[in-house]
Formats: C-alpha cells, structure tokens, sequence
C-alpha cells in the first residue's frame, strides 16, 4: 500500500465484503494508520484481528510510543501473547524519549537482563540505555555501562560509540568523551555519526575551534547533521552572526536546509533580535515548503515575540493555528516584555500543562513590570499545584523579587524551602540569594552564605562588595577587593562602583581617588556614568566644591546626564552654595526638563540657603511646564500582603489605626528628646 488512500479503500472493501484481512494485510493498515498518526483506528483495527503476531503486537506497542501514551503502550505490553527484543527494545526506547518514565527505564532494563537466556540485548538497547544516563546526567551509572559494552565488545559500532560520545559530554565529563573518540580513530578512523557527536562535545565544551576544526575534517562526507550541529553549536555559544554566515555556507555547499537548520537559524535570528534577517528566514522557510512544521512556526512565533512585533506573532499564532508550549511561551514572554500582563495571563491559564519553562515565563514577566505582589501569588500557586521542585530560573526570580521589595521575611522563607527540599544551590542561585540578603539589609547572613562558597566568581564578589559598601561596612569592602585580587579575579565596571560607593558614603577621598584612577590606569576600564556620579558625590560630602568642578569639567559631555548633573545639584544643597547650582540649572533642564523630580532638586537648593525668591521662581517654571513629580513610595511586607504608602497617604484600609500609632511615637520620642510643642 503506497499511500493512506490506498490502505482506506483496500480496508473498506473487506468491511463490505465481509472479508477477513490476513495478518500481513492487517500488519501493514496498522503501521500506515500509525503512520499518519490515526491511533484510533490502527487500536481498532489490532483489536478486530483474529490472530495476532510478533509483528502485530510491536506494530500497535510503536504506535502508541510515538503518540506518547506510554501507559497504552505499557497495557498492551504487558498483555501481549508474545514479545521478542524488538518489543522490549520499543517500550525501553518510549521510556527513555519521555520525561518522568526514567525509573520504568531502569526496571525493564534489569527485566531484560534477568531474561538474557530468552532475550540477547542488542547495540539498540545498549545505546537506549546510554541516551537514559546522559539524559539523567549519570556518569556512575553510564561508566558501569561502558564497562559492560567493553567486556561484551558491544562498544565498537558507530551509533554506540556516538552515544558514549554524547553520554560523557553531557555528564560534564569531557575528557572521557575525547578517549572514546580517540579510540575509536585509533581502531581504523571515525565514521560520520562519531564524528558528528564530538562536533556537538566541543560545542557542549564551548570549544568553538576545535569543532570547527573537526567539521572541516573529511569534509565531503559532511551531511545536514553535521551542519546543524555546528550551526547550532554557535547560536548555544553565544555567535549568532557566524551561525548565519554558516547557514549561507550550508546552501553553497549543496546541503540541503531542514526544519533543524531553521529552527537554530530562527534562533540565531531571535538573539539578534533582528526583524528584517527573521521576516527574510521567514520568506526562506515559506520558499522551502517548510511552513508546515509546528516546530519551525514556533521558531517564528519567537523571533517576532523577541523582535517585538506582536502583531505578527499574534497573526501566525492565531491564523496558523501555532499551539506548542514553546510558540505559547514565546507569546507569554513578548506579551510580558510590553507590559500586557492580562495576555501573558490568558495564554498561561489556557495551557492544560504548564512544564517549567512556561511558569519561568510568567515569573519573569513579573519580576521585569516589578509586580511583586502578583509573583508571590504565583509562586503559592506554582508550590501549591506542581509536584515539581521550582527550577533555578524561578528561584533566582524570587530572590531578585524580594531583593527589590527589601522582603527579608519572604526571603528567609524561601530560603528555608529550599533547605527543606534538599534542592542543590549553583552559582547564580547562591549569587542571588545573597544578593537578597544584603539589600534586606542582613549582613551577617549574606556574608555568612558568602563565607561558605569556596570557589568565587566575579559576579558573587561584586554582590557582596555592593552590600558592604551600601550598608556602611567600607573596611570591609576594601579588605574583601584585596582578597579578590588576591585570589586573581579580575575588576570590571561594577567592582568599582561598589568601591566608590563604599568610598562616598565614608568621605574616603584619597581611597576614593586612588580606586577611580587605577581604574582607568591599571585595568583599563572607561569610567561609565555611574562612576563619574559617584566621584562627584564623593567630593560633594567631603565639602570638596572646589575639586568637584574641576572634576565635572573633565567629565565628556556624553556622560554629563541627568545622574551626574543631579549629583552636582545634590552637592550644591549639602554645601548650601546656590552660585554653582545656578550655572548647572540651565544644563540639567536641558537634560530633564520636563521632570518634576529635577525642579523640586532644584527648588530644595535654593531653600536650603533661604533664598525664596529662587525657589519661588522654579516652582513657577515647573507649574509652566507643567512638569509632573511621581509621589515617593514606600512599602512594607506583612501577612503575605504588600502595603504601599505615599505621602499624606489615607487609602488603606487601616489608616486611622496608623496615624493613631504615628502620633503617639512622634509623642514619644518629643518626650526622649525632652522637647514639648
């Protein structure tokens, strides 16, 4: 039977004549039904079969496999009147393919090695097995098995040794993956499949070069595997530019495009975040007859969510009926990234399952808007909801939350669940939760969490140099930039921002000096903004006017923005010298002039010397230009709820209980400081 219309009408001749199908007959509709994803119909048929072979029970057992109704398949499995190694080599490849049946994996495995008088395991089960390690990362286990493969000389064949290849990368043990390699181009040279495994180690590794180097190796034999291996390999390493000039090559060289190709291209393209290359791919794919491919429009449905072009996204998405998690968490993240959380939401609740990369999605677009509040409520729902442990993405979310929120209770609740489940912290989790410590303003914890982290990065010293200084530990922060030196990790831009802020808030001049010009100097950094703007407050507090303009002079125009100017204006109210503020005015209304925030800066200046006249005058200018000033906020976290204040605030709900308990401290401490009104 060449085609499913052939295979309808043979089957629906029989059902008229009342014929019976014979068993090959049958074999073949089951497979084309399956073929064609019509389960429903191949079950049906199986179950009106008179008689039944091997083939017919591996027949129906790979249908419902590929359809990912593993516990169908397990049914008939078990039911089955005869199984061979094919039937066993079906069930163990579905287990391996689907997440949560990694422990079924193992135990039919152990079954089948019980049966080894019955069933003699073959290189397919061997490398099924290979594929369950390195999918759990299990390099004790995947050893034991190499061991195995050794004594039993199954370990010579191309697919087996891919496998070992790809099982040792992705178990981070890279070494390993280069000695399988080697020795198997010691026993009479690498086949493609080998090879095209260690592109993807060196990829895995970062080692760009080297799987460069190893693609153009027997390059005539290089097949679209091997392409989209190192195409993708660059887009994952962080090269979008050389994955394009690569895809262009791929073309030139005859090879021709697949749905893989694009999908890494498609990528690429999104990284780049650039519209016209993702609406020329999109032209490319639609040529190529591959506008069909859920996994492909996906792809599309992301670049024009990462390029922000909503409207396109949300075209192909509803017109092409686009419905896989990942086109939906594309849509969920560029819905997020514009500010439309009731979207983001919508999509989100439609989702029967939601895996971990959906729920990151969300939490990050809370985290990105600064909507606090609804991320807790989140995160109840997700712990509430899902068996699963939250993964390092969502974590690291709620530690940057509550760092923003100063939430120190939510905080320390957090980081007792994740002491409680056991859950493994990596860098960037620790990085992060004590990051939240230190902006909670809990020292001692986040250096206490600091101290236990033998191996540090960058990332971790800056975090802390940022607490210390922030908080008032300047000694300390000092001391720890000597030992990070020390240990030889290298300065960048934000490891001088703390020390200069660690510097300002202590009036440590000289040290302030010293750290900006060994910046530029010794590490050759370029001062940004923030640094200039904290030279200037440095000078500012120490009463320092005079080096303050000599300072600002030097200062190139491109960096005199509204934070370096405003730090100026800062000075000048601290120094109460309103003659410098008035030379600056002109240039910081030039730069925020429609900013209320800058008018009353201004405004404060020319108070805090008396001078009404001034001040009067730039109110008028403000009320003239109708210049708006966001009220100040604050907030506090109580019982699981956010309380928000803004000056002369009376909307909560229990503002008249506040301000009673306001009155009476202000009364108190009147009456600790011996004052009466």
């Amino acid at each position: 039977m060449r085609s499913l219309k052939d295979g309808l009408m043979r089957h629906v001749r029989s059902i008229k004549s009342g014929f019976t199908l014979p068993i090959l007959t049958s074999n073949q509709l089951v497979h084309l039904y399956s073929k064609h994803c019509l389960i429903n119909e191949a079950q049906k048929l199986f179950d009106e079969m008179p008689q039944r072979n091997t083939y017919s029970w591996n027949n129906i057992i790979s249908a419902h496999i590929k359809s990912q109704n593993l516990a169908q398949a397990k049914s008939i499995f078990d039911s089955a009147s005869v199984r061979d190694l094919v039937t066993y080599n079906s069930m163990l490849s579905g287990y391996v393919s689907v997440d949560g049946y990694e422990r079924n994996a193992l135990e039919l495995f152990v079954e089948m090695q019980s049966k080894r008088n019955e069933i003699e395991i073959d290189d397919l089960t061997i490398t099924s097995m290979v594929n369950l390690f390195a999918k759990l990362c299990n390099s004790c286990y995947g050893r034991q098995l190499h061991s195995y493969m050794v004594k039993t000389g199954t370990d010579r064949s191309g697919f087996v040794v891919s496998s070992l290849i790809d099982m040792y990368s992705k178990c981070g043990c890279f070494k390993e993956a280069c000695q399988v390699f080697k020795g198997c181009e010691r026993e009479g040279g690498f086949d493609l499949v080998s090879k095209n495994a260690m592109v993807a180690a060196y990829c895995r590794e970062g080692d760009m070069e080297m799987a460069l180097r190893l693609f153009w190796r027997e390059s005539e034999s290089n097949d679209s595997v091997s392409w989209n291996t190192l195409i993708s390999g660059y887009v994952q390493n962080g090269y979008p530019v050389e994955a394009l000039k690569l895809f262009v090559c791929m073309g030139e060289n005859g090879v021709k495009w697949n749905e893989h190709t694009f999908g890494s291209v498609l990528s690429a393209c999104a990284d780049l975040r650039n519209l016209k290359i993702g609406k020329e791919m999109h032209a490319w794919i639609l040529k190529n007859g591959l506008g069909s491919s859920a996994f492909v429009e996906s792809g599309i449905v992301d670049v024009y969510c990462k390029c922000g072009n909503m409207k396109y996204a949300e075209s192909l998405h509803l017109t092409r009926g686009v419905r896989s998690s990942f086109s939906i968490t594309s849509m969920i993240v560029g819905y997020s990234s514009q500010g439309n959380m009731v979207e983001a939401c919508r999509l989100f609740d439609s989702l029967e399952e939601k895996n971990s990369i959906v729920w990151a999605a969300l939490f990050s677009g809370y985290v990105k808007l600064k909507q606090c509040e609804a991320f807790f409520e989140l995160l109840r729902e997700y712990i509430a909801k899902e068996a699963a442990i939250p993964d390092a993405l969502i974590l690291i979310s709620a530690f940057n939350v509550c760092a923003f929120q100063a939430a120190l209770g939510p905080g320390k609740q957090i980081h007792g669940y994740v002491f409680r489940m056991g859950i493994g912290m990596d860098m960037k989790t620790t990085t992060a939760m004590i990051d939240m410590y230190s902006k909670c303003g809990s020292i001692p914890y986040a250096e206490k969490l600091f101290l236990k982290v033998i191996e540090r990065d960058l990332v971790l010293y800056n975090v802390m140099l940022a607490g210390y200084a922030h908080h008032g530990h300047e000694i300390k922060a000092i001391n720890l930039f000597q030992e990070m030196l020390e240990r030889g990790v290298g300065p960048d831009a934000v490891t001088f921002v703390a020390l200069l802020s660690a510097c300002r808030h202590r009036g440590l001049v000289d040290w302030g000096e010293k750290t900006f010009y060994s910046m530029t100097e010794d590490y050759h950094i370029l001062p940004e903004t923030d640094h200039y703007a904290c030279m200037i407050d440095l000078y500012g507090r120490a009463s320092q006017l005079e080096k303050m303009v000599q300072f600002m002079q030097r200062i190139p125009m491109e960096h005199q923005d509204a934070a370096v100017v405003g730090a100026f204006f800062n000075a000048c109210r601290l120094n109460n010298n309103t003659e410098l503020a008035k030379e600056a005015e002109e240039k910081l209304l030039n730069i925020e002039g429609d900013s209320g925030a800058r008018y009353v800066q201004l405004a404060n200046v020319y108070a805090a010397e008396g001078n009404w006249a001034e001040m009067g005058r730039i109110r008028r200018e403000m009320r003239g230009k109708e210049a708006k000033k966001f009220a100040g906020c604050s907030w506090v976290y109580l019982d699981n709820e956010v309380h928000s204040f803004t000056s002369g605030d009376r909307t909560h709900t229990k503002a008249e209980s506040i301000y009673s308990m306001l009155e009476f401290l202000k009364a108190e401490l009147y009456e600790i400081a011996g004052v009466f009104r």
